[in-house]
């Protein structure tokens, strides 16, 4: 079924369907193992919670490169578009799918790839499931004795017929059958005998009910002889069935105090020791209940988890899942903005899905580090979550200041995920009860105004967003003075603002008084101090003086290269600007020269695909065709297009700019009812994405008629 099909005909997908504990997934591996070698890309993706599932786009983006390029974007577009394009075979495994609607967005549509899924759920559409079997008795019977080690083929029959072929459990029988020392017919006694127990629920023998029998024999044992082992395996059975960072979520021993007495006389002595950790895992890999999972980390099954807690008394499962809590949340990093910890969010993400309130600070830190690590969409979601949870708290409600900061951060994620029209609603929407609860001039208040107005202009109201902040520029310098570093950082976005609406010179002329200010208060080299350097020499460009903004930015250049060094990404970035003001002031092949230049060391430095260096590239090619080759402009750009397209999906905003610089050189090189074609299928795209009256989409539609015209189509260009 994962044959290989037409080349054009897209991803060949299978479901393996079947009870949990059939072995689903040990299938779905072992097939990916075996033809590993045919594939370029493999990918194992937990599929049971969409976040987890997201999340891993995430982890997988950053294998195929494209994590650097994410910004707004959604990773699961951007691994889609990699995919799309990849040269190569790939494979990607979905495991415990609870539905197709489940997985139904993540599911690449296009590329030559095989898709193999792992679901209970046995509605899909044809021709894309198979059942997975029970195993046939000879074969259960045949495991058995070799497992065990015990010949007693008809004992191993019986006991096959017994536990109705499941895979998971034969595996656990067998396992504590040798941890015991015991032999077939004695598991198959004493399984006989406790039968009962499972039919007084009303269900028939088999799935749930013989691996809880399986597993209350090994628990009994545990308990006598490891009481560590069986309280970590209580502990492990409220968390995710994800692979656990078992000595990092173990570490302190102060947690002691913050847990049940009873939990704490189950697993106290694991906590801060390593070596009884060990011990512990030790005693469960015995009975199978618990498996390596690599560097570290250990995993427990699904099934074992329930029948774990169903042994347990309600008040006492809740106070595991206090104790996982607590343990996943001292574990959780305490600042989502350091990528040095990323890899511990990600570990502990689903954990922390499972066990955590949704209003815990660690769940707010979680929320951050996914918006912080690239992926905006799944930081918004989660702040959806958390701002739901404050509204339906009992505790403060709707307009509790815990409340307003969860709806605060949803605003922002949305923004950053791109969606620019509903951030800016939910802005305005907050600032009146800001004022309303705090007080129009309480810090609190002036950070939802400046958040709205940074909205605003995103947005594409440019002149908006000045005005704003101009307003709050007043109210911050009376309030905290015209010192402060939030008056200064807000004087620097109204500066911003007023050129983007139009007022180069008057950005300019702001950005010079703010310089003169900041040279006194923080010193001429300071970060904040050259970062107003940079913005006045681009605007004194961007006002008329590119004579100015090239003798400034040569300025700059020499003082990043003795602070950070040559090849350091701001000095790279700041003889980027350089070349670009040699060139408008004339000088295209020189800032051609130059771009090509740094191409070569952002290769070399940072990789072929990362932003800077495509960046890079596409200055290379707008400075190739201002120096007169429009036909290398084209060419350069349209090699870069299907880059973007496969790193940030086809409506991203650096996709679209790059399509219509494409366009553009297409038209200058001759070729003007290209450009009109290609105009046209931009225009609608821009419409629907950004809104009919945005600049970009002003732009794009006089770009049309203006091609239109150059076509030939006079009439058609004043429509």
């Amino acid at each position: 079924m994962l044959a290989a099909g037409p080349a054009d005909s897209g991803p060949r997908i299978v479901t393996l369907c079947g009870l949990g504990g059939v072995g689903k997934t040990s299938i779905a591996l072992e097939y990916a193992h075996r033809h590993l070698a045919e594939v370029g890309v493999g990918w194992q993706l937990p599929a049971e919670d969409p976040a987890v599932l997201a999340a891993s786009f995430g982890e997988l983006a950053a294998q195929l490169g494209v994590r650097e390029l994410l910004d707004t974007a959604d990773p699961v577009a951007a691994v889609h578009g990699a995919l799309r394009a990849y040269p190569a075979e790939w494979m990607l495994v979905f495991d415990n799918a609870p539905s197709r609607s489940s997985v139904a967005s993540f599911l690449p549509p296009a590329g030559r790839g095989r898709v193999l899924i792992t679901s209970r759920d046995q509605i899909w559409p044809p021709g894309q499931s198979l059942d997975v079997p029970m195993l046939d008795r000879k074969v259960a019977a045949e495991f058995l004795v070799n497992r065990t080690g015990d010949p007693d083929r008809k004992a191993a029959l019986e006991l096959a017929d017994e536990l109705g072929g499941l895979p998971l459990a034969l595996e656990q029988a067998a396992a504590y059958i040798q941890a015991t020392v015991g032999t077939l017919a004695g598991y198959l006694v004493a399984f006989r005998e406790r039968r009962d127990e499972l039919l007084a629920r009303g269900e028939p023998t088999g799935y749930d009910e013989t691996v809880a029998t399986t597993w209350s024999l090994a628990l009994q044992q545990l308990g006598a002889s490891s009481p560590g082992a069986a309280g970590l395996l209580r502990l492990l059975a409220c968390l995710a069935p994800d692979p656990v960072p078992l000595t990092l979520l173990l570490a302190d021993e102060q947690l002691a105090d913050q847990l049940a007495p009873s939990v704490t006389d189950a697993i106290g002595q694991l906590l801060g020791d390593p070596v009884a950790v060990g011990d512990a895992a030790a005693a469960l890999r015995r009975y199978s209940l618990l498996t390596a999972a690599g560097n570290g980390m250990v995993s427990v099954h699904r099934l074992v988890q329930h029948v774990t807690l169903a042994q347990e008394p309600a008040n006492a499962v809740g106070q595991w899942r206090q104790a996982a809590g607590a343990l996943v949340e001292a574990a959780i990093p305490a600042d989502p903005d350091l990528p040095e910890g990323w890899p511990v969010f990600a570990l502990l993400l689903p954990h922390a899905r499972a066990v955590l309130d949704l209003i815990s600070s660690g769940m707010w830190r979680i929320a951050l580090y996914s918006g912080h690590s690239g992926n905006p969409t799944a930081a918004r979601d989660l702040f959806q979550l958390i701002a739901d949870a404050h509204l339906q708290s009992d505790t403060g409600g709707p307009e509790h200041r815990d409340a307003l900061a969860a709806r605060n951060e949803l605003a922002y994620w949305t923004g950053q995920a791109g969606e620019l029209v509903e951030a800016l609603d939910q802005f305005a929407e907050l600032l009146p009860i800001f004022e309303r609860l705090l007080g129009p001039e309480h810090p609190g208040t002036l950070t939802a105004r400046n958040n709205l107005a940074a909205r605003t202009g995103e947005a594409g109201d440019a002149a908006g967003a000045r005005d704003q902040f101009a307003e709050l520029v007043s109210i911050r310098e009376r309030v905290l003075g015209p010192e402060h570093p939030s008056t200064l950082i807000t004087r620097n976005n109204l500066a911003s603002w007023s050129g983007e609406a139009g007022d180069a010179a008057g950005a300019r002329d702001q950005f010079a008084e703010l310089l003169s200010i900041r040279e006194r208060v923080l010193g001429p080299e300071h970060p904040s101090t050259l970062t107003t350097r940079n913005n006045l020499a681009s605007w004194s460009g961007q006002a008329g003086d590119a004579a100015g903004a090239r003798d400034q930015f040569a300025e700059l250049l020499s003082i990043f290269e003795r602070l950070l060094g040559p090849e350091h990404p701001d000095t790279l970035i700041t003889r980027g600007n350089l070349a670009s003001w040699s060139g408008q002031l004339g000088d295209a092949a020189g800032a051609r020269d130059q771009f090509a230049e740094l191409l070569s060391i952002f290769e070399r430095l940072l990789g072929p695909e990362h932003p800077s260096t495509l960046i890079t590239r596409g200055n290379l090619a707008s400075w190739s065709g201002q120096a007169g080759d429009a036909a290398g402009a084209r060419d350069q750009f349209a090699e870069l297009l299907p880059i973007f397209e496969r790193l940030l999906g086809p409506e991203h905003p650096g996709t679209l700019t790059t399509r219509n610089n494409l366009a553009s050189w297409s038209g200058q090189a001759g070729d003007a009812a290209g450009a009109r074609d290609q105009f046209a299928e931009l225009l609608p795209i821009f419409e629907r994405v950004l809104g009919p009256e945005h600049p970009d989409t002003l732009t794009t539609r006089g770009n049309l008629a203006y091609w239109t015209g150059e076509a030939g189509e006079v009439a058609d260009a004043g429509d």
